[in-house]
């Protein structure tokens, strides 16, 4: 059969470096760390007393009182930045075919500090079971996806992925493929993630997988450089609409990209250890080449997974190099968790608007924090250290991988 074209037309953003599109794109090629004190909770008994928070966010500026206080925050992001998402495409759904408009979201966790609170008062009761009516509702991971069909009264496919911090991702590849096959004309997809709670940094810390550099924060999520110590936590989200090409087309819609191919793969190796060779990780990548009928020498530019871990990063520039042989010195590489933190089941969605922002734009946004070369990565490579540089992005891939093993790839395509 005849595969539909898909291309991006709205975006959303809700960061911990601005609550807009804009003001998110504007932070990545300034270089901001979102990185600060921890300012939800009282961090300082933990190991890890900061992390990267969305700032200024009110949920009550964007919706009602009475249905925000019925969310978790993970869904007050998924909510917001999929109204902003819908709004900037222009789709007028009035006009549209609901059935065929579907919602395809990704979150790691869900409802964290919702499952938090309800244990916490349980615990501090007299053993009567006295729980919120809309404790479920707001912890299962789905809500988002469900909220948000029904906010816009979307009746196509609706679902929450759950792959750690490949959930972004999984969720933009599931999107595409209900394009190309011609069961949607549209699908408002992303990622969000509320896990800057003390659950959250707490069972970070206990796998000794976040930075501890509370002396400097801005500077702790250090991609690539020989100290870097662990990741820094984020939150927030991001929305795309991905939409069937002749239909955008037919209505005069703005495209910021053309999405031409994913991959998926198992490392099948260690719960929470990535694969020492990167052997998921090229076959993610090398899957999404493949589905984009594309070769490797095509690629300008990767939005790496880049958690700023100390064997998570040398295992996907293994990848990297292995896959793309001599063209890995000619490509632009950057982490941009270096400056959001790790969004978790958020990071593939605001990934892949910063991977398409630099498609459309020409700009690559930088791997900041970066003091003192790691001797085991080859210094050839350009890892966009510190500043944003200008070059012609054609075509551009995003990767993220979560726990358990799963790994995902994106590919980005000026539209012609």
């Amino acid at each position: 059969m005849q595969l539909r074209r898909v291309v991006v037309t709205g975006m959303g953003a809700l960061t911990p470096l601005g609550n807009t599109l804009d003001a998110y794109w504007n932070g990545l090629v300034s270089g901001l760390s979102g990185a600060a004190p921890i300012t939800r909770f009282d961090a300082a008994k933990f190991k890890t007393r900061f992390a990267c928070e969305v700032k200024g966010f009110n949920a009550e500026d964007f919706i009602d009182r009475k249905e925000a206080r019925k969310m978790d925050p993970y869904t007050q992001f998924a909510v917001v930045c999929a109204d902003e998402a819908i709004k900037d495409s222009g789709l007028e759904l009035d006009k549209e075919d609901r059935e065929r408009i579907g919602v395809i979201w990704g979150s790691g966790i869900g409802g964290l500090k919702t499952f938090q609170d309800e244990c916490i008062a349980f615990g501090k009761g007299d053993g009567t079971p006295r729980f919120n009516p809309f404790f479920i509702p707001k912890m299962i991971a789905d809500s988002a996806s469900g909220l948000i069909s029904m906010r816009h009264t979307l009746h196509g496919p609706s679902y929450v992925t759950v792959s750690a911090c490949a959930s972004g991702n999984n969720a933009l590849i599931d999107a595409y493929n209900y394009i190309r096959l011609g069961t949607c004309v549209a699908v408002v997809s992303g990622g969000s993630e509320a896990a800057v709670y003390e659950a959250g940094v707490g069972g970070f810390n206990a796998l000794h997988a976040m930075s501890v550099r509370n002396d400097d924060p801005a500077t702790a999520s250090r991609p690539y450089d020989k100290d870097r110590d662990g990741f820094v936590l984020g939150e927030g989200g991001a929305a795309l609409i991905l939409e069937d090409l002749e239909h955008a087309l037919a209505r005069g819609a703005k495209i910021y990209a053309e999405v031409i191919g994913g991959g998926m793969s198992s490392d099948a190796y260690h719960i929470t250890a990535p694969h020492p060779e990167g052997l998921g990780a090229e076959l993610c990548m090398k899957h999404a080449l493949h589905d984009a009928g594309i070769a490797a020498d095509e690629i300008d530019y990767i939005n790496t997974h880049g958690t700023s871990t100390p064997i998570g990063d040398p295992q996907e520039v293994k990848a990297i190099q292995r896959l793309f042989g001599e063209h890995a010195y000619a490509l632009n590489i950057s982490a941009t968790k270096s400056m959001t933190g790790h969004l978790l089941g958020g990071a593939g969605a605001v990934e892949a608007v910063a991977t398409i922002m630099a498609v459309k734009t020409d700009i690559v946004p930088p791997t900041i924090n970066h003091f003192t070369d790691d001797p085991e990565l080859d210094p050839k490579l350009n890892f966009t250290f510190n500043k944003a540089q200008e070059r012609t992005v054609n075509t551009a891939l995003s990767n993220t991988f979560g726990f358990g093993g799963h790994n995902t790839t994106v590919i980005f395509r000026k539209y012609r």
